[in-house]
């Protein structure tokens, strides 16, 4: 995989396999146990939008950056920009919505019994004028099991810190569940991913539940391209429905690789 990043081998679609990598948010809210390659670099591009149960619209673009310096190892940063149009039909709202920052680390990779799990730590920083004034932790177990072509996951996250003000950062709530299961298609090029979802914003908020359909797809050896759409399953909270694009970059330097012994 490193040598397609650093173009020894970029003609070579053997290795054609980010596609299955299942990133946080892209194209649904579940990610699966693995991070990316060592001394590889990942940059995303998501779009987010929400129609909001009430007509309140939601766009969000969250520019993120990870590297993996170890083994098994990810950490990250991102920077979610938001605009807000809201229902009563005032100008809208945009700007900075936080400084998101990360760290995830693979536990193990499975085997015939055990599924493979990670932990993932994240905060969100009230950073911006759609940030709101609290700071938001968060802690995150996750599981993967492959049967195949098909794989299914497990996400478990715990929210900590203020819940007074969090304006439209959306990446640390109280708690959140999340199931899903993907499946490759067309010469193992493309893997189409359901989700349902479970959680809580805060303390006293209503449950929301939600079901999510997504797509990625391998455009080139170091790029993939993806698509979500999400439905509330509730009356009473969640958005009426969300879409999601996205594209993501693999690139490796090689100053930052270690040399090899001659």
């Amino acid at each position: 995989m490193l040598a397609i990043l650093t173009g020894v081998a970029a003609r070579s679609g053997a290795a054609q396999i980010d596609y299955r990598n299942l990133d946080d948010e892209r194209p649904v809210v579940t990610e699966d146990a693995y991070p990316i390659e060592r001394y590889a670099f990942e940059v995303l591009a998501p779009y987010r939008f929400e129609r909001e149960r009430g007509g309140n619209r939601i766009h969000r673009v969250v520019p993120e950056v990870g590297y993996s310096p170890f083994d098994n190892t990810q950490i990250g940063l991102e920077v979610p920009l938001a605009a807000l149009d809201e229902s009563a039909g005032s100008d809208t709202r945009w700007g900075l919505a936080g400084i998101g920052v990360y760290a995830f680390y693979n536990l193990n990779t499975e085997g015939r019994v055990l599924p493979g799990f990670a932990v993932r730590a994240e905060a969100g920083l009230p950073v911006g004028s759609l940030a709101g004034d609290a700071t938001r932790f968060a802690v995150k177990a996750i599981a993967t099991r492959t049967f195949g072509r098909t794989r299914l996951h497990l996400n478990a996250l715990r929210g900590f810190g203020s819940e007074d003000d969090i304006g439209l950062m959306d990446f640390t709530p109280r708690w959140r569940y999340t199931l899903a299961a993907d499946r490759t298609f067309l010469r193992q090029s493309t893997l189409l991913v359901a989700e349902l979802l479970t959680e809580r914003a805060i303390r006293g908020a209503e449950v929301e539940v939600n079901a999510a359909l997504g797509l990625r797809y391998q455009w080139r050896p170091t790029l993939v391209l993806d698509a979500g759409v999400v439905r509330r399953l509730r009356n009473v909270s969640g958005p009426d429905y969300g879409l999601t694009l996205g594209l993501s970059h693999a690139f490796a330097w090689r100053a930052l690789m270690p040399s090899r012994p001659r």
